[in-house]
């Protein structure tokens, strides 16, 4: 059996993980935001873990930088799908799936807007392990980092949701 190009870069992303935040509902903001983004961990390392997010954005067609790809106007047809089951969100991408909890106030916002800030980044996160707490400091200290943000795809998908 042979393996893509494309099979072989998602092997050197390692653990993709996902996270969900919002800011302080009661301080006005209401938009939720959902960060995926790889641990490092795979076979080639970090490095090759960083290159493969980059061939796997960019062969989606999606900008990395600051512009911001509108899945919400064609949903159907965007690579990026979001599942919001009770509090777990499923991220769905080209050959990927990822999950998350996330928290009431996120849930409630993206019910309320239907959609979400999501961003998808370049760069490893080793720090940031699944099933481990992230710090708002944290989670400051890496997507409020400009580098970090100019190295992401950022996108605003329409969020699909099961009902109970």
């Amino acid at each position: 059996m042979t393996s893509t190009q494309a099979e072989t870069d998602r092997r050197q992303l390692g653990t993709l993980s996902v996270l969900a935040w919002i800011g302080d509902p009661a301080e006005g903001h209401k938009l939720p935001y959902l960060l995926a983004y790889t641990l490092g961990d795979g076979p080639g390392g970090r490095e090759a873990g960083e290159a493969a997010a980059r061939a796997l954005l960019e062969g989606m067609g999606l900008p990395i930088g600051v512009e911001v790809a509108d899945g919400t106007a064609n949903p159907q047809k965007f690579d990026v799908k979001v599942l919001l089951a009770d509090n777990q969100i499923a991220l769905t991408l080209p050959g990927l799936n990822a999950t998350c909890t996330a928290p009431d106030e996120w849930v409630e916002a993206a019910n309320d807007g239907g959609q979400v800030y999501f961003l998808f980044a370049t760069r490893a996160w080793p720090e940031a392990v699944p099933g481990q707490p992230v710090s708002a400091e944290q989670l400051k200290a890496f997507a409020g980092d400009e580098e970090v943000l100019t190295e992401c795809a950022h996108c605003l998908v329409t969020v699909q949701s099961l009902q109970r």
